[in-house]
């Protein structure tokens, strides 16, 4: 990794989504041709993953009511750029407030996110902070990966080397859950530059403690036994691309409905409980903007290299130091499983707000309570 003080001689390119029409006609194409799984007669909730029925109406609007150069040209309206960092292309936008004394402010997205979670909460977050949001090495037009090694350290590390090539010595991190792991870290790395850390879709264990379960209110265990269940019956997805990204990566990296269900799946079970599908939380549009993104840049192997990373990283199983940089947790009580007291354990928490609706992907499903809530946070630490 290279010495921060010299990355102002370091070279940062300027990017535009341009996706060529040969690309989104072979979508087309695909999507046309799609070979249907039949399920199990009888079998039509999603239990055993997405429906059939769901999947073909979704699949059918993506290839003929979803218009990717609106989508295209929405990205677009937010100045992009791509800088090595590393050996590895780290692409993000970076929207610059009118006031000049803004704090920065990096946003993190989670897998099977992007960059593309954002984008209802930049312009009234540039209000007050300097935004720069990113694309984690290996998703999106951050990927492919150009090497192996690319675990939660190593992204937190290149992504301090990025805030200080931007010339931001002084900066806010935010993200959500794969990306609240990152932010953490950013916070122990560089306590000295970033003043505040705030999460949402924070995922916190119990130890193998028993004091750890003494006197948990109600709603606390209720997030456990929600913690439990994805353990017990949701971990395919992870337990996959834990061991074998490479093998699912060609089947979705080949089939657009194959990509298309990976990632809506993840939409249904990590966004507000009390919404019936998936588009009912997010804008369907920008759902499919999302999955576009990954399939146009054919990252989604890539992508699952992260969760391989993370499961042969022995530091990411080693005893930590509890972070020290003031920390803000959102929480999503319809769907969120952090427990405050194993927060603590590991954070300097300061804040915590609790939001009777919302999920995983705060930025999309209630953006103006992700903002109005970092706002306060980092007006609070002055």
């Amino acid at each position: 990794m290279e010495n921060s003080s010299n990355t102002a001689a370091q070279s940062i390119r300027s990017f535009r989504v341009d996706i060529p029409q040969a690309d989104v006609e072979d979508l087309r194409e695909r999507l046309a041709r799609t070979r249907w799984n039949t399920g199990v007669q009888g079998v039509d909730d999603w239990s055993r993953g997405v429906p059939a029925d769901y999947l073909k109406e979704l699949a059918a609007y993506w290839a003929d009511g979803f218009d990717w150069r609106k989508a295209e040209a929405r990205l677009n309206d937010f100045p992009q750029y791509v800088t090595e960092i590393d050996g590895q292309d780290i692409h993000f936008a970076h929207v610059r407030s009118d006031n000049p004394d803004a704090t920065p402010l990096l946003l993190i997205h989670d897998w099977p996110g992007s960059f593309v979670q954002f984008v209802d909460v930049i312009e009234p977050l540039s209000r007050d902070f300097h935004v720069v949001v990113t694309s984690t090495p290996g998703v999106g037009f951050s990927g492919p990966l150009t090497s192996a090694g690319w675990n939660t350290g190593r992204i937190a590390r290149a992504f301090t080397v990025l805030m200080a090539r931007l010339g931001h010595d002084r900066y806010g991190v935010q993200g959500n859950g794969g990306g609240a792991w990152i932010a953490g870290e950013m916070g122990r790395i560089a306590p000295d530059r970033v003043i505040g850390v705030h999460v949402n879709g924070l995922v916190t264990f119990p130890s193998e403690d028993p004091a750890d379960f003494v006197g948990l209110t109600g709603a606390e265990q209720v997030r456990l036994e929600r913690l439990q269940r994805f353990r017990d019956d949701k971990m395919g997805f992870n337990i996959i691309q834990s061991t074998r990204p490479d093998t699912v990566g060609y089947g979705l990296n080949d089939s657009p409905v194959g990509q298309l269900a990976w990632i809506v799946e993840k939409f249904k079970e990590w966004t507000d409980t009390a919404k019936e599908l998936p588009e009912d939380a997010v804008d369907r549009d920008t759902l499919l903007t999302n999955v576009s993104v990954y399939w146009f840049t054919a990252t989604a192997g890539s992508s699952a290299h992260l969760y391989y990373e993370m499961a042969h990283d022995p530091a990411a199983r080693a005893p930590r130091e509890r972070g020290t940089v003031p920390t803000a947790v959102a929480v999503a009580l319809p769907s969120d499983v952090a427990v405050r007291r194993f927060a603590e354990r590991d954070h300097h928490v300061v804040r915590w707000t609790e939001f009777d609706r919302g999920g995983n992907f705060l930025s999309m499903e209630q953006p103006e309570l992700l903002t109005e809530d970092v706002r306060e946070f980092f007006a609070d630490l002055g």
